[in-house]
């Protein structure tokens, strides 16, 4: 007899063409592989609204159990977010484990999830989604244990009463805060040394990572997959005009992204929010990647970041036809076609990161008396001191600072740079 801890999961996918928003399988079928299932089956039906008991009509469930029992599937993963009266319904009537759109997502985070914040972050979104469950899957969750939806930190507190899930969400997000607060107090240090943030966004598996090996020369896990990587990594990058940045890998965006993957991921996404720019990476080589572009762009919505200065990286040049003939969509931001995998276009991604990059620090002097002790302290605290120098008739201070922290120390101190 096969056990849960062994079998094989074996995904029929399924989705509803509603008006304006066409069924996306294709998507669909990437994501449960890349949990490690196979996908054995699929089926479409076109409806104005989704059946409020079952999400499909009755002559299509009973459609899909015939093809599902005839494919040996053991699971049915819609591309839509399910009711838990719905998940209930199709169980009953399938007799096989039913997952939507958004737990897949989340168990994908489960699995690749790899540091301590990370795997806080999964939790969080494991709870919230399974809390308003529990009356329609409390005991199912237990029976239907092991698999894709399953699976995490999170698996086994979604047999806890509600009051007990809310207390460890509570716990968790304090926990969360806490992380939190130490990423400030980095990025605090990282200001203090002049290095502007620039991170890298878009759909996932556009080839962020490859790109920050490529750019950084180093050796980020990076695969041919939907979220091959999740958590945050920050190399040091050089620019062309001798200026550092610290450059951000970010988690891939997707179309609809679940609200509660944007909430419980926020203090990994806050990286993107203080951003001093943005590189926007596209896979040029998709059929899609114009779709793929406004999912990235409602996502920055979501994080109030569209203000954002951009470049736009269109990657895997290498992968298309004529390269020569790309002419993307119009847009205000400037663009450049690169290969993370080449290195093509990579020289003049880097120019413009050092054009584009808003307020850049400046090398500035400071000639102060003796007695600005204070003035001295606030340099060394909020700038980067390159030399200091103690003269007979003062101290010489050359500092990187930034144009507003330069106004802000004329307005406090009322001081000048040498010009």
């Amino acid at each position: 007899m096969i056990t849960n801890d062994v079998r094989e999961d074996r995904a029929f996918v399924a989705g509803l063409d509603l008006p304006g928003q066409p069924a996306d399988l294709a998507e669909l079928k990437a994501l449960v592989e890349a949990t490690g299932a196979t996908v054995v089956g699929e089926a479409v039906q076109s409806r104005r609204n989704p059946d409020p008991a079952t999400f499909f009509g009755k002559g299509k469930v009973e459609e899909m159990a015939a093809l599902i029992a005839a494919n040996q599937a053991n699971m049915l993963v819609v591309d839509s977010e399910l009711s838990p009266t719905q998940i209930r319904n199709l169980e009953d009537q399938l007799e096989v484990h039913v997952l939507d759109r958004t737990q897949l997502i989340i168990d994908i985070f489960a699995q690749r999830a790899r540091t301590y914040e990370g795997r806080l972050q999964v939790e969080i979104a494991q709870l919230t989604y399974g809390l308003p469950r529990l009356t329609g899957r409390g005991k199912e969750m237990s029976r239907l244990g092991g698999g894709i939806g399953t699976r995490g930190p999170g698996e086994s507190k979604l047999e806890y009463d509600r009051r007990r899930i809310r207390e460890r969400i509570s716990e968790l997000r304090k926990e969360v805060e806490a992380v939190k607060r130490h990423r400030t107090l980095l990025r605090t240090s990282r200001l203090r040394r002049g290095h502007p943030l620039v991170s890298l966004v878009g759909y996932t598996n556009a080839g962020k990572s490859t790109l920050l090996n490529a750019l950084t020369d180093s050796d980020i896990f990076a695969a041919d997959m939907l979220f091959a990587t999740l958590d945050p990594t920050t190399r040091v990058l050089p620019l062309p005009n001798g200026q550092e940045v610290a450059i951000t890998d970010t988690v891939g965006f997707i179309s609809r992204l679940p609200h509660m993957l944007v909430d419980a991921f926020h203090a990994t996404l806050e990286e993107v929010q203080e951003s001093d720019l943005l590189i926007h990476v596209v896979d040029a080589s998709n059929p899609q990647f114009v779709e793929q572009m406004d999912s990235v762009h409602a996502v920055l919505a979501e994080l109030e970041a569209t203000d954002k200065k951009q470049i736009i990286a269109y990657n895997k040049a290498d992968l298309l036809p004529n390269p020569n003939d790309f002419m993307p969509p119009p847009s205000e931001h400037p663009w450049v076609l690169v290969s993370a995998s080449t290195g093509q276009g990579l020289d003049t991604l880097k120019e413009l990161m050092a054009t584009n990059l808003p307020d850049a620090p400046l090398r500035v002097t400071y000639y102060l008396p003796h007695s600005r002790g204070e003035v001295i302290n606030w340099l060394h605290q909020q700038g980067e001191v390159v030399a200091q120098e103690y003269e007979a008739a003062g101290v010489k201070v050359v500092v990187n600072l930034r144009q507003a922290q330069i106004r802000q120390l004329a307005k406090q101190f009322g001081v000048q740079p040498k010009v």
